[in-house]
């Protein structure tokens, strides 16, 4: 192929970050001595440009890094008000905003439910309460427990009639009845 015909398939190496630039120049034969001095002298002039910047910049964050010094500003407190800063950012999206409200309204459906299965055992127990095996129970244990404890007003509930009858059990069969006192009124 001759020189008009490569179009397209011509490859130029590219400069990677820290190459010579002067190695890079692929053809030197192309330029004119002329050209190739004026490229050196821009060369250097670039890399001076490129050291006194570099030279300014530490310059600079010396003298940041002292005004800091001064006015009490730590690290710490830099990472704290970076962290605040970035949370703010984050929290002023569409996406966290939509995140939000769909769990807000989760978490809302979800006390709901809770509230409503408290509901359902709340009127299960009330039910069983209210059944006749229940009430018939509850009558068995109240004769038992006048039987065995002595006649005492019925209407307890039903935690207590169960103590009193446990104690009454356990006192007739391990111990003889305690002496009972009345209390004068």
């Amino acid at each position: 192929m001759d020189r008009g015909e490569q179009g397209l398939l011509k490859t130029e190496p590219v400069a990677e970050e820290g190459e010579d630039a002067v190695a890079m120049l692929s053809a030197p034969e192309t330029l004119t001595e002329e050209e190739q001095e004026e490229l050196r002298r821009e060369l250097t002039k670039v890399e001076e440009e490129i050291q006194t910047l570099s030279q300014v910049l530490a310059a600079k964050e010396k003298h940041l890094a002292e005004i800091k010094r001064k006015l009490g500003i730590t690290s710490l407190q830099e990472f704290k008000q970076n962290i605040a800063k970035g949370w703010q950012d984050v929290t002023a999206t569409n996406a966290y905003k939509k995140t939000s409200e769909t769990l807000s309204q989760a978490g809302q459906k979800a006390s709901a439910a809770f509230s409503s299965v408290g509901s359902v055992i709340t009127k299960k127990l009330e039910d069983v309460k209210n059944s006749p095996t229940f009430k018939s129970f509850e009558e068995k244990v109240e004769n038992l427990k006048s039987k065995v404890g002595g006649a005492k007003p019925a209407g307890g509930d039903f935690g207590e009639v169960l103590n009193s009858t446990a104690n009454a059990t356990s006192t007739t069969t391990t111990e003889p009845p305690p002496e009972q006192t009345t209390e004068s009124p």
